[in-house]
């Protein structure tokens, strides 16, 4: 969607460069996943570098001569801190907190500071599922909704903002599935099911976009309130997209075709926008069903 209306709003007739840029992002998104697990990794680093230098002082205290060392052995942050895999991408992929460990330092703090860091430091009990417990609490109630990391992530990539909510709900989802005997390899699923899925927003784009004038046609007279250069151009982009979906894709059942273009539309548009999108998809999904257009393959595709 914000390539399709990024190459109209710049009237680009480039496709090429548009649609490399969509992979970027798409690579992108896999970058910033990482990049959240290696802030882990860090503040593990962190804690365990302030109690060695606790321990150095000169007048220690017995609490900083013999420190409570639960945080930093949790057994998920040694996970990933001792992830060779893990390591070898953030390299490759030059993914590194060391110029900006000033947040890495407010997000170690905030976690210091919370009930549920102190809760777990505070309990003698020890094994996986409290280690679990604490990261997926802390994840979602303190380094997730941090400003100061949205911020971070706002300046340092123009689409990791939006692809934020995705990647955190991805996380929360690992930490809960997380097992003892999960593979090495289980925080590094692939960015892509499938070489189909990996070439479908390519296509998505390309098909909306080359076959613009023949959608266009399939929304005028569709809206009966309204004239075709009065519609939002975010919700004309939207419809485009469903409707090349609908004619262009068989594989992709009409149900969940309607559902995410209106999840999008409540997300981007207009407040009354989804309402506006459903009516039409609605309309015209009647229409291709009664003449027999829509060229679904698979049960349950309608």
């Amino acid at each position: 969607m914000q390539s399709i209306y990024a190459f109209v709003q710049s009237q680009n007739t480039d496709l090429v460069t548009e649609e490399k840029f969509l992979s970027n992002s798409m690579e992108n998104m896999y970058n910033l996943y990482l990049t959240l697990l290696s802030l882990l990794v860090e503040t593990q680093k962190m804690a365990e570098q302030q109690l060695t230098l606790s321990q150095k002082k000169y007048l220690a205290t017995k609490e900083e001569r013999n420190p409570n060392r639960k945080f930093i052995e949790n057994s998920i942050l040694l996970k990933l801190a001792n992830d060779p895999v893990l390591e070898e991408k953030l390299d490759n992929r030059r993914i590194s907190w060391d110029l900006d460990d000033e947040y890495v330092k407010i997000i170690y703090r905030e976690i210091l500071k919370s009930d549920i860091y102190k809760e777990y430091i505070a309990n003698d009990n020890t094994d996986f599922l409290d280690d679990k417990k604490v990261i997926l609490e802390l994840f979602q109630k303190v380094i997730a909704p941090n400003e100061k990391l949205y911020e971070y992530i706002e300046d340092k990539k123009l689409t990791w903002i939006d692809d934020l909510p995705m990647v955190n709900t991805l996380l929360v989802k690992m930490f809960k599935k997380l097992k003892p005997n999960s593979p090495e390899d289980y925080f590094h699923p692939p960015l892509f099911k499938d070489a189909d899925d990996k070439q479908f927003a390519s296509l998505l784009f390309k098909k909306t976009i080359l076959n613009d004038e023949k959608i266009e046609q399939e929304i005028e007279g569709k809206t009966p309130n309204w004239d075709t250069d009065r519609i939002a151009e975010l919700d004309a982009i939207l419809l485009k997209m469903a409707i090349c979906e609908f004619l262009k894709f068989p594989s992709i059942p009409v149900k969940v075709t309607i559902n995410e273009y209106l999840e999008i539309a409540k997300e981007y548009s207009t407040p009354k926008s989804s309402i506006f999108i459903n009516g039409i998809l609605d309309n015209l999904v009647k229409e291709y069903q009664a003449n027999d257009s829509l060229n679904k393959s698979g049960r349950g595709l309608m």
